[in-house]
């Protein structure tokens, strides 16, 4: 190898991944980078960040929705570009925020924000935006619109956005399908599919390829068949969990019908280990209607759980440590749900959760 070949530098792969976050940030954050001293809430949605050499910068958190409109996106870059010098990120709960250097700028962005219909809120003791799965717009596999969920909840929830007066942070999340990419929520509202796919048998040959839907089956459930003639698939429904892994690959599996998709509520789940480690959530409610565009039933579930917990958890305890403290039959007393058969782990498969395995002890 010659001097050449090993002096050259290689290229820097410029193609994949997000682009360095750093050349986008505010000149004050660049310049005060791991030197913060303190900061505070001076209202709900406004933090107020201090660094040891005296810089300040505001941030301004409003509530967007998830899913915009070309409109919507000028109209939000606009408001950035007048009162915060262009500076602005989301945040996964599809919250915007402004960076402000100059205090004076604080109360006017938030009246351009209130005046365009885009509440400030969302920070401490507070319900954020809900974060949720692209559901029928863009999702491979929804069997319900996350997105409408969310529009339904927060309508009620509207209120505890633009005030800090829950007992600590509440979380929420909905998910289209049962994947939950929302991930793990103090309160979650997820798909259920609760019947096996109905297989189009004439298609099957035409649009899957057969090997790559038998290997996406987790539960090896799905395997080659030969129906009428023509090359398919077929179901072992003893297997089969109802998952939906199988209709992205091969769409003729219809797994979302009406009849087949319910929603569940979970509750305790947490991602952060502050005060207590994340957990995952648990089952509060199972086959509530997947009743679009409203879903009222999903709504009417959620205000009896936020309410109860709003009223009798003490400050900064989050949803999953007050159940723990209350204890699950004080929690289905409290909020007036039924404990029934869908809340107990029977699949057969369940080795970790039934404690079946040799190697699990408790």
């Amino acid at each position: 190898m010659n001097d050449t070949a090993t002096k050259a530098k290689p290229r820097t792969a410029d193609e994949v991944g997000v682009p360095d976050h750093y050349q986008y940030m505010h000149p004050v954050m660049k310049e005060n980078h791991g030197n913060w001293d303190w900061h505070e809430r001076t209202r709900v949605g406004v933090l107020r960040h201090v660094s040891k050499t005296g810089d300040e910068i505001f941030t301004i958190r409003a509530g967007t929705q998830r899913q915009m409109d070309v409109y919507t996106i000028r109209l939000l870059c606009d408001i950035g570009d007048k009162y915060a010098d262009g500076h602005i990120r989301f945040t996964t709960r599809s919250n915007i925020e402004y960076m402000v250097a100059d205090e004076a700028k604080v109360e006017p962005l938030i009246a351009a924000l209130g005046e365009a219909g885009f509440p400030v809120g969302g920070t401490g003791a507070s319900v954020s935006m809900i974060s949720h799965t692209q559901g029928w717009l863009h999702c491979d596999i929804p069997g319900t619109d996350a997105s409408g969920v969310v529009k339904g909840l927060m309508d009620y929830l509207h209120a505890e956005f633009i005030q800090e007066k829950m007992p600590n942070r509440l979380r929420i999340t909905t998910s289209c399908c049962q994947v939950n990419c929302g991930g793990q929520g103090d309160i979650a509202i997820n798909v259920q599919y609760t019947k096996p796919p109905k297989i189009n048998h004439d298609l099957v040959s035409n649009v899957c390829e057969r090997p790559a839907v038998v290997a996406r089956c987790p539960v090896a459930a799905i395997r080659p068949a030969m129906v009428d003639g023509k090359a398919s698939l077929e179901i072992d429904e003893k297997k089969c969990i109802c998952c939906g892994a199988c209709y992205p690959p091969c769409p003729p599996m219809q797994i979302n019908s009406a009849e087949s998709t319910k929603i569940a509520i979970w509750v305790g789940g947490k991602h952060s280990n502050a005060r207590t480690k994340p957990t995952f959530h648990k089952l509060a409610v199972a086959n509530l209607p997947n009743n679009p565009p409203h879903w009222p039933e999903v709504k009417a579930v959620v205000k009896r759980i936020v309410e109860a917990y709003k009223a009798d958890a003490k400050h900064w305890e989050r949803m999953g440590e007050w159940i723990d403290r209350i204890g699950w039959t004080r929690f289905f007393e409290m909020t007036e749900l039924a404990f029934t058969k869908h809340h107990l782990d029977t699949w057969t498969g369940a080795r970790m959760t039934m404690n079946h395995s040799a190697h699990i002890h408790f």
